[in-house]
């Protein structure tokens, strides 16, 4: 007779195989998030801190708003990857981005009575290669100052030749390449100094209807990997003219900055009480360069910079073929002092 034993005994249930590749992407999804977290949590405390450091900072500074993105990014890996932690950390720099994106400056309006009304166009024309397409937008907005940079010698001698009737006054410095700047104005100018830079930045002083108005060209060299100090030294020149000129009369400072209201040294010359004509008038983030992405995507580093003299009320970028910068062109109001 023959009989057949069953055994059976305590059995251990472990988890499916599918948990072990949930759980490695769990983990990458929280490694990418962190990494995210990180590049953006280095720019936004230089911009907390208030210094433009070194690069690659001021490069990642000038496009601030676009940290969005990969802050959004990190935001979802973090939610698809249960980490709490990086969700915390995600909606701390979203707020922190917010807040710095709004616009940074006095933008109170003068109250005095107004005497004279200007229209201001400043234009980097790249080598002057988009000199024509200038000469016709000159001709068609019509503007009272033209700010010009890279406005080489083919460049200077064509707005001599074209625009000479209409701007019988310009003050310029001559040069090859991007060194070459003018002042264009339908206003009598007196020559004034120049402030010192590697690329030409005129001064003058205009006579607009007997009120002498300071104009003052900016063209910083750009915060190139191994030419940041020099940008910066080139700012702060920018800044000690402005400062030096704090109650001394009407100012337009303008031209292309190479930096935007994310960053510091930009940010000292607005801290000497000038005003952005264009967050003025309403388009404080409107992109100027480059114009191969804008106005989707880019920054804005051209800008008309005005006195507390001054009020706007329009301002348009101008797309001009064969330069990589977006003309700007504002209205602003000269008002008499209280």
């Amino acid at each position: 007779m023959s009989s057949t034993r069953t055994s059976s005994g305590p059995s251990t249930s472990y988890g499916s195989s599918a948990d072990v590749p949930r759980g490695r992407g769990r983990a990458f999804g929280t490694w990418c998030a962190g990494l995210l977290f990180a590049g953006v949590s280095a720019v936004v405390a230089c911009r907390a801190a208030d210094t433009d450091a070194m690069t690659p900072f001021p490069q990642l500074l000038a496009f601030l708003p676009w940290l969005l993105v990969p802050t959004g990014t990190g935001l979802l890996l973090s939610l698809l990857a249960r980490w709490w932690t990086g969700l915390v950390w995600g909606v701390v720099l979203l707020g922190l981005l917010a807040w710095f994106i709004e616009p940074y400056g006095n933008a109170d309006e003068p109250d005095g009575l107004a005497v004279a009304r200007l229209r201001v166009l400043a234009s980097n024309v790249e080598f002057g290669g988009a000199t024509d397409a200038l000469v016709s937008a000159v001709r068609r907005e019509k503007p009272d100052v033209v700010f010009v940079s890279e406005c080489e010698y083919r460049c200077q001698a064509t707005v001599r030749a074209e625009l000479g009737t209409a701007f019988p006054y310009r003050h310029a410095v001559e040069g090859d390449t991007s060194v070459g700047s003018v002042i264009l104005s339908r206003y009598p100018l007196t020559p004034a100094p120049v402030v010192p830079g590697v690329m030409g930045m005129p001064g003058a002083v205009a006579d607009v209807d007997g009120r002498p108005v300071r104009l003052q060209l900016a063209h910083p060299m750009p915060p190139l990997p191994r030419q940041v100090t020099v940008w910066k030294r080139e700012l702060g020149r920018l800044q000690d003219f402005a400062d030096d000129h704090r109650g001394d009369g009407p100012l337009i400072l303008a031209g292309d900055f190479n930096a935007s209201q994310d960053h510091a040294a930009f940010r000292r010359i607005l801290d000497t009480g000038l005003r952005d004509a264009a967050r003025l008038a309403g388009s404080p983030r409107e992109p100027s360069w480059p114009t191969r992405t804008t106005p989707v995507l880019g920054t804005q580093i051209d800008h008309v910079l005005v006195s507390g003299d001054f009020s706007a009320s329009r301002a348009r970028f101008l797309d001009l073929p064969r330069t990589d910068h977006r003309s700007l062109l504002v209205d602003v109001t000269l008002h008499q002092p209280r």
